[in-house]
């Protein structure tokens, strides 16, 4: 799910200070980076930095939104694609689940920065928390208007479908099972998203 930078001397000023600071994360780490080194590579005095973001903990905010947001708008594609309920709803789960290990693997640094702002329950974290929710929703909706899943309470279908694949989908368990090989960790996955998709149907939520 990684980008490739946008070449500096083309991209908007705030897209080159995001590209700065990813690069300065994965080179030192989140705690280390600092605006003024950041305003000396992009050529600028530190307080223009702040006039495109108000801190370093909002730039920061920001790179992790910014890897986020193509795996948003790929479950919003899936979420209206034609798929039926169950299907769609396993796709969803897959594709965060397989955004997040991408990342680990290849950006473990920018990776780590979801991981904390979840843990600090940071407004990036609690954004994408509600987009990756209303696509469930939606899927889960859909399912009770074809007749594929019960008519249940929502919060109760909700609980038990983040509760079921918690393993899988939070960003904390994502890192735990790094060394878990894609392939086992996906069979493991199946069987539980069969497991839900089975209860959804059922009503025993």
């Amino acid at each position: 799910m990684a980008r490739s930078p946008v070449p500096m001397a083309e991209a908007p000023t705030d897209q080159r200070l995001l590209d700065i600071a990813a690069a300065h994360i994965r080179r030192f780490g989140a705690a280390h980076v600092a605006i003024v080194r950041i305003a000396v590579e992009a050529g600028m005095s530190h307080a223009n930095v702040y006039r495109y973001f108000p801190s370093k903990d909002a730039l920061i905010d920001e790179v992790t939104a910014a890897w986020l947001k193509p795996l948003e708008a790929e479950l919003r594609v899936i979420g209206d694609g034609p798929d039926p309920p169950a299907d769609k709803l396993e796709r969803l789960l897959f594709a965060v689940h397989r955004a997040y290990r991408a990342k680990l693997a290849t950006d473990p640094e920018v990776f780590g920065l979801l991981v904390a702002a979840v843990a600090d329950n940071r407004g990036v974290a609690r954004k994408h928390r509600n987009r990756v929710q209303e696509e469930v929703q939606r899927a889960r909706e859909a399912g009770m208007s074809a007749g594929g899943f019960a008519r249940v309470d929502m919060r109760r279908a909700m609980a038990l479908v983040f509760d079921m694949t918690h393993r899988f989908i939070h960003p904390a368990s994502i890192r735990m099972d790094a060394d878990v090989p894609a392939s086992a960790l996906e069979t493991r996955a199946s069987r539980v998203y069969a497991q839900l998709a089975r209860a959804l149907a059922t009503g025993r939520a």
